[in-house]
């Protein structure tokens, strides 16, 4: 029998300095059965033309729609996808030789996971090396675990099982970050959630991924990502743990709101990493 076909879903917007790579790293993969799917999110440069050129080179749907956010966009290019194994790489990061190999060989052996993860290689703009995420072994989580730490596969480096993703039914258009409400979604049902030590993935870091706000919107789609779950006896620990995360940033480049995301958590649900984030609330400052 044939390998399970793998359809790669490519969300794009505003993409233009990346796009190319990405998508030439997904084509040149080493696995025998995969179609490519990329749905352009209603990019305002030249994201379009750079998608057109390569798919005069090579065989693959590309579709458009106006700006909905990331996760409309991966439902839109779901819709069209075949495969039996879902993966949702991002337009602006690298996919390392032989992963989907790597991925797909490990769900056909765990027909009990869900979504199989990877560890990552840090890069800048212009894909210098950063820092690499370190592995030793594969890593099993359950939904009280990853619920109680608010722990997401990421994109870059998921490869789902479809039948999970329809089960799940689809990502919730309102909350418009995609893996954490997806990892909760999956893991929720009872599937497994693998994360291997392999690097498989070249994840971009630049000033497109890193505004200074962006914390306050990951917040606000965290905190519904978890809502659905609110009466689970881990909810709370989730709760400090989305909070603790956009504390992190705000204590130093937005003292007000950091106040306002420390009244959010009474007292007895601080942990060590709460009082840290107090530590630098009260004595570290912005450099700007």
């Amino acid at each position: 029998m044939g390998k399970p076909l793998i359809s790669v879903l490519v969300p794009c917007f505003n993409r233009e300095h990346y796009i190319e790579e990405a998508l030439l790293s997904i084509l040149e993969q080493d696995y025998p059965n995969f179609e490519l799917i990329v749905v352009d999110d209603g990019s305002q440069d030249a994201s379009v033309e750079k998608i057109e050129a390569l798919r005069q080179r090579y065989a693959f749907q590309f579709y458009r729609q106006a700006n909905q956010g990331v996760s409309a966009t991966l439902n839109n290019a779901l819709s069209h996808a075949r495969g039996e194994y879902i993966a949702t790489p991002d337009s602006d990061d690298v996919m390392l030789p032989g992963r989907l190999s790597l991925q797909a060989a490990y769900l056909d052996a765990h027909p009990e996971v869900g979504c199989v993860g990877a560890q990552v290689i840090y890069v800048d703009s212009q894909g210098r090396r950063l820092k690499a995420e370190k592995g030793t072994r594969v890593r099993r989580y359950a939904f009280d675990e990853l619920l109680a730490t608010a722990h997401a596969v990421g994109a870059p480096v998921a490869l789902y099982r479809r039948e999970a993703l329809e089960r799940a039914g689809g990502y919730d258009p309102q909350i418009r970050i995609q893996d954490f409400q997806m990892t909760l979604k999956i893991a929720h049902l009872g599937y497994c959630i693998d994360v291997l030590p392999d690097l498989v993935t070249l994840y971009r870091r630049h000033t497109g991924n890193l505004s200074k706000t962006a914390y306050k919107r990951q917040l606000d789609y965290d905190l519904m990502a978890i809502a659905p779950y609110r009466d689970h006896p881990r909810y709370k620990a989730g709760m400090a743990c989305v909070i603790n995360k956009a504390l992190k940033q705000a204590v130093t480049s937005d003292k007000r709101y950091a106040l306002s995301l420390f009244l959010m958590l009474p007292p007895w649900r601080w942990n060590r990493v709460t009082w840290r984030r107090l530590r630098h609330f009260l004595f570290k400052f912005s450099q700007e």
